[in-house]
């Protein structure tokens, strides 16, 4: 744990979020491995033992190295946690990606962990969005409110900001990791998404990891992958372009590699839609 102090606002958020937890009395968790869900998960362990459940979706738009990450971050937090298997991919609606693709895909997991807090006999089924979240395209909310799932985070007043200090205030290694979304939203919406193209978007993502970049997306366009990186690291890779190109080609079978030079930007793809985000109403319903 970080012996700064925090600050007051922060550390009144904090609390807020425990008695909150405290209230709900035992939960299933939603855990990706991403920091919203690795501090919720982290509170919950702390506040509800072992009345806390976390739970990580596995399906073929989920990157191994996530999931390996998430197992990780559970055991060292010590909470409960579970893997279970969800079909999202298999969903015709969900593969025909439209614009309301998440909504499909949290409907199949809210749906999975309702029936396992009926099963361990835990009363609420959470997840990780904040405040920060109502500025964005998330059909996954809609499906949250539908299935009574809470975001405590959100209640709580939590940004993305208070979200990482927090994080790191407690010794979570996630505290700074790159925002990331599923592998699904690197397709152009309507285009088909299958497991074999999402086979081929993670081993395209796991060449840039491994040449040390932190923030990317490879946009999946048929025979093209087009690369989003941050300005910063643009050089970088263009120094190493040939052998970038050749490795993409050969793990994940792309004809044409391009670095789009408008640089990483969260949500590049929803710009294309014409949308009036209408922030959803914090709310509670029981399982």
């Amino acid at each position: 744990m970080n012996h700064e102090a925090l600050s007051p606002e922060l550390a009144a958020k904090a609390v807020g979020l425990q008695a909150i937890l405290r209230d709900l009395g035992g939960a299933v968790i939603a855990m990706s491995g991403g920091v919203d869900s690795a501090l919720l998960v982290h509170a919950a362990h702390a506040v509800l033992g072992a009345r806390a459940l976390a739970v990580t979706a596995d399906s073929p738009s989920l990157p191994r190295r996530e999931l390996r990450e998430a197992e990780e971050l559970a055991r060292l937090i010590g909470v409960r946690h579970m893997v279970i298997q969800t079909g999202e991919v298999a969903d015709p609606r969900y593969a025909a990606n439209p614009s309301n693709r998440c909504y499909f895909c949290k409907t199949e997991l809210f749906t999975r962990l309702r029936a396992l807090a009926e099963q361990y006999g835990l009363p609420w089924v959470l997840y990780g969005e904040n405040l920060d979240d109502l500025d964005d395209h998330r059909p996954g909310a809609r499906a949250a409110l539908e299935h009574g799932v809470c975001a405590p985070l959100k209640e709580a007043g939590l940004t993305k900001a208070d979200i990482r200090a927090l994080a790191r205030w407690h010794g979570l290694p996630v505290w700074d990791k790159p925002a990331f979304a599923c592998l699904g939203s690197r397709f152009p919406y309507g285009m088909l998404i299958t497991p074999a193209k999402l086979a081929q978007v993670e081993a395209a993502e796991e060449v840039l990891r491994e040449l040390g970049l932190r923030q990317y997306r490879v946009r999946h366009h048929g025979d093209l992958a087009r690369i989003e990186v941050e300005p910063a690291d643009m050089p970088r890779l263009v120094n190493r372009a040939v052998e970038v190109v050749e490795r993409i080609r050969a793990v994940a079978g792309f004809r044409h590699v391009t670095l789009d030079l408008a640089g990483y930007r969260r949500g590049r793809l929803n710009q294309s839609l014409d949308l009036a985000i209408v922030p959803e109403p914090v709310q509670r319903g029981r399982t």
